[in-house]
């Protein structure tokens, strides 16, 4: 199965379809280097270490893809934004954001934001079993509501067999979000990047492919050193 991905790759890389193939560069040399670790036989190793480092994309194991979301532009919803990265291997995600707080008069919606982020991943191909958030503290009155809103999150995410490990800091100022198959993303607006919606029952309210969204820049990073491994 690597391997036929790894040929899959290839096929997508001539055709210049460059981020499809990467993906498909990423998952199957995953599929192989968990053939090689269960291999005993040194020359099927051999064999399989060959296919792994046939790839060129992954030579210097970097990646960068930049998008601009425009003020009011709409279908950026977080699926739409992160599918196509979350592929059947990833099972550890890294979330870094100073705001995921509560949601009190006049806020942003980060905390909603982020158990959409978490239900997105739950939905996905992959198989996520461990989320790691560090945030900072809300700095208002409203830091026992953010404690008790993460603690009911992690409660529910419990119940679908993932972990949520949670962690503050004062010094935090960078969003950025990383998934174990490499692939990271940088949102300058962390995942509060939409607008407040119109009403509670205004169109966008639930789905967040039709919500308005504040003009920010997303930079997706690829950072896995393959020859390393």
């Amino acid at each position: 199965a690597g391997a036929e991905t790894v040929k899959r790759a290839v096929e997508l890389d001539v055709a210049s379809r460059f981020q499809e193939s990467l993906v498909c560069y990423q998952e199957g040399i995953d599929l192989l280097l968990q053939v090689v670790k269960a291999t005993k036989d040194e020359a099927k190793k051999h064999r399989y270490r060959q296919k792994i480092s046939e790839p060129t994309l992954f030579s210097d194991g970097k990646y960068h893809k930049q998008i601009r979301i425009e003020e009011n532009a709409t279908g950026f919803g977080y699926e739409k934004l992160f599918h196509e990265y979350l592929t059947e291997i990833v099972s550890e995600v890294w979330v870094e954001d100073p705001y995921i707080r509560h949601v009190h008069q006049a806020s942003r919606y980060s905390l909603y934001n982020f158990l959409r982020f978490c239900e997105m991943l739950i939905k996905g191909p992959c198989k996520v079993k461990t989320i790691h958030l560090l945030t900072s503290y809300d700095e208002g009155g409203g830091r026992s509501q953010q404690i008790s809103g993460l603690e009911e999150i992690q409660q529910s995410l419990r119940n679908y067999g993932v972990t949520l490990n949670i962690e503050f800091s004062s010094s935090i100022h960078d969003r950025e979000i990383r998934f174990n198959n490499g692939w990271m993303i940088k949102i300058g607006r962390g995942l509060d990047y939409f607008k407040k919606p119109q009403g509670r029952f205004s169109i966008g309210y639930c789905d967040f492919d039709l919500r308005p969204c504040h003009e920010t820049t997303v930079d997706i990073f690829h950072t896995k050193h393959t020859k390393k491994m």
